[in-house]
């Protein structure tokens, strides 16, 4: 008996109330509240090895990304982005605001209690006029999740299609490579569609140990 209780992950103090108390309601509740436990781990357990994966994915799209400065039309498929209001627009400040907002972000998160792994793949959007038009007013910012994100509330898909993309290392950059991508698709008589995203595809100092390290694709969808 001892040993089947142990294989139901009661623990060996559990195992001993049990024993001694005789009553088949503390071995029920007791076992009701084992599965509820199991579960929870299960379902933290999901959430990291679903973490790890979206990290190995980065790492990937990294290793094989454009070099700096490239211009590609990609398919890319749909996504789901939990998403929030920015009350800044950090295009009139530097990096530090971004980081203030990215902050704002994380904190919102962790008072809905949504697991901090999901904290990865950052990025920011500008409204499709406001882009088109050379004005670079942020009017959110996000993170990109899965399916087995906690919530709906605040999150927004992002269509699948043809993206006109560009790449590059270095945020304080983005405002000239965004303008770049939008020469490129009035060079080239494709419609944009919709909202600018700047996407943080990856972020580990192995580049640099002296600021934020940044592998950030822009994109805006095309048809």
């Amino acid at each position: 008996m001892i040993q089947y209780m142990k294989e139901l992950n009661m623990s060996l103090s559990e195992i001993k109330d049990v024993l001694n108390s005789n009553d088949l309601n503390l071995i029920e509740s007791t076992l009701i509240k084992k599965k509820r436990q199991i579960k929870d781990q299960i379902s933290d357990l999901n959430n990291s090895l679903n973490a790890i994966s979206r990290t190995i994915s980065s790492i990937e799209r990294f290793r094989t990304s454009p070099k700096k400065g490239m211009i590609t039309i990609e398919y890319i498929p749909h996504r789901r982005i939990y998403t929030m209001k920015t009350k800044s627009n950090f295009y009139d400040y530097d990096i530090s605001m971004y980081e203030k907002e990215l902050k704002t972000l994380k904190d919102t998160m962790i008072d809905n209690n949504i697991p901090q792994v999901y904290f990865c793949n950052a990025g920011s959007s500008i409204n499709k006029d406001d882009f088109i038009n050379n004005r670079y007013i942020s009017n959110e910012v996000f993170v990109i999740v899965d399916d087995d994100f906690p919530t709906l509330e605040n999150v927004k898909r992002l269509d699948s299609g043809m993206y006109a993309c560009i790449y590059l290392d270095d945020f304080e950059e983005e405002v000239l490579y965004g303008r770049k991508l939008l020469d490129f698709c009035i060079k080239n008589n494709y419609t944009i569609c919709g909202n600018y995203i700047c996407e943080v595809i990856t972020e580990f100092n192995v580049f640099s140990d002296q600021k934020r390290s940044m592998y950030l694709r822009l994109q805006v969808p095309l048809t």
